[in-house]
């Protein structure tokens, strides 16, 4: 799944999202909104992962999200 299919399934893969992150919140998913890069930045911010490992976890989200 790439951003755009991300942004246009958000209402979907927002609770998926709170599903595997818990530590987001409502508010933060909500801020998020099917930006990759804010995804990114919420895990740093909130699990104080590096930019990398971000870049690889929400990659790995992304990629076991279905696609249809």
């Amino acid at each position: 799944m790439n951003e755009n299919e991300l942004k246009g399934n958000w209402q979907i893969v927002k609770g998926k999202v709170r599903e595997k992150w818990g530590k987001l919140t409502d508010q933060d998913v909500d801020v998020i909104a099917g930006k990759r890069d804010q995804l990114v930045g919420k895990l740093r911010e909130r699990y104080g992962h590096a930019q990398g490992e971000s870049e690889r976890l929400v990659k790995e989200f992304e990629d076991g999200l279905p696609t249809h």
